[in-house]
């Protein structure tokens, strides 16, 4: 933790908090853990979701086979990130019909068909440009797989084809003439710590993927499999044994490949948070204190306006404290606090009788595990604050990656 505590506070000289940091290497060295453990299979495909920022993209670009977009936007942001259109894949449940005609008009590599009626408005538009789009029918599970952070199988569900009328389903997708099936895509929950219920999930991905080959008496071409690897937010989650993990699947994923429909299959790890998570910071400085009825607060600059995820306000049912770093003071005697942000509201509390090292008004604290679904999913325009900046760590230089520099104060008027 030394090395990233400099690094941090290196990083904060740059820009003013409040700013996210993200360390490259850090997110290299994990895209190696996954090409050891299941490059003999896989090609990673990053979900932009995660994080958008295109200067991270760029780093990503060399490490993956394709960008995971979710709406044209996204297609938008992997094009600038240098990826072709053609190792693009775009899913998403709602896409508009101006989506769907842009898209395939670029040369999108896949379009994840979410339902009929997008299959059918995908196939009036690829006729109309004088197209046949690949396609892969996503499916969702009949069945759900405990130990996940939201599982979006087993019950009704925007996302997908449900398993139940697959048959149905891949029958019609494949008497539309400008639409070619390739393939399928599943992801059906996300966040897991859990190796036997990951494990059972991707043999569910599986069976589906062998029963959707059969039935189309095809030669499948491309697998999508939603890897739900999660990373731990609060105190007692331990990181997922990513190993145990290869060592239940990879076997799964040799049986499979020794199959005729599957032997020259391409087969994509979708990835996001356990990627980009640990990889990244929110940095707020402390700017004023107050004593209130026996409880020490901690004003910060940032809040549920920069982090709703960490403020428990992402799906969390008991909002639980995330690990915080005091980087100015390390070394002071432990207090408890609260934590809260600049917004005007009751409920914008980062953490609540947390114990740190003594905080004083203008150390700087971080927000591990802030790499994914930080920046990109909090409502950064409630009240007004300026927006983080955003810095990338590479060796030894910090570079700003903002996207909305207008917004974001620089360190010179902190």
């Amino acid at each position: 933790m030394t090395d990233i505590a400099a690094k941090l506070r290196r990083a904060s000289a740059v820009v003013a908090t409040p700013a996210y940091v993200y360390d490259v290497d850090a997110l290299v060295a994990r895209f190696d853990v996954l090409k050891t453990l299941f490059g003999r299979h896989f090609g990673v495909s990053y979900a932009i979701k995660a994080n958008p920022n295109i200067e991270l993209l760029r780093r990503i670009r060399p490490h993956i086979v394709t960008f995971d977009a979710s709406s044209f936007g996204e297609v938008q942001r992997a094009l600038s990130a240098g990826m072709p259109a053609s190792r693009i894949t775009f899913s998403g449940p709602a896409k508009r019909a101006v989506e769907i005609e842009r898209a395939i008009a670029l040369g999108i590599g896949e379009l994840v068909l979410e339902s009929l009626t997008e299959a059918e408005k995908a196939n009036t538009v690829a006729a109309a440009l004088g197209r046949r789009q690949p396609v892969l029918i996503r499916i969702n599970p009949a069945t759900a797989a405990g130990h996940f952070g939201v599982n979006m199988a087993g019950k009704a569900s925007q996302f997908g084809i449900d398993e139940e009328v697959l048959d149905a389903a891949i029958a019609h997708v494949r008497a539309l003439p400008h639409l070619e099936l390739i393939g399928f895509h599943i992801y059906s929950g996300t966040n897991s710590l859990n190796v036997k219920a990951i494990v059972d999930n991707f043999a569910t991905f599986i069976r589906l993927f062998r029963h959707g080959a059969a039935v189309a008496g095809m030669t499948v071409r491309k697998l999508v499999f939603g890897s739900g690897f999660g990373i731990p937010y609060v105190a007692g989650e331990a990181d997922l044994d990513i190993a145990a993990v290869a060592a239940g699947v990879m076997p799964l994923l040799d049986e499979l490949r020794a199959e005729p429909a599957f032997a020259n299959v391409d087969c994509a790890l979708e990835m996001g948070r356990w990627l980009v998570g640990p990889a990244g910071w929110l940095l707020t400085s402390v700017v004023a204190a107050k004593a209130s009825r026996g409880v020490d607060f901690r004003m910060c600059d940032a809040g549920f306006n920069n982090h709703l995820a960490a403020c428990g306000m992402m799906g969390t049912v008991i909002r639980r404290n995330w690990p915080f770093i005091n980087l100015t003071n390390a070394d002071a005697e432990p207090h408890k606090y609260t934590l809260v942000g600049p917004l005007c509201t009751t409920i914008d509390v980062l953490a609540t009788d947390i114990i740190l090292p003594e905080v004083l008004v203008g150390d700087v604290i971080a927000v591990t595990n802030s790499g994914a679904y930080g920046l990109t999913a909090s409502p950064t325009r409630f009240i007004s604050h300026p927006e983080p900046a955003e810095v990338l760590i590479e060796g030894d230089t910090c570079l700003d990656v903002s996207e909305s520099r207008l917004n974001h104060w620089p360190a010179a008027l902190a």
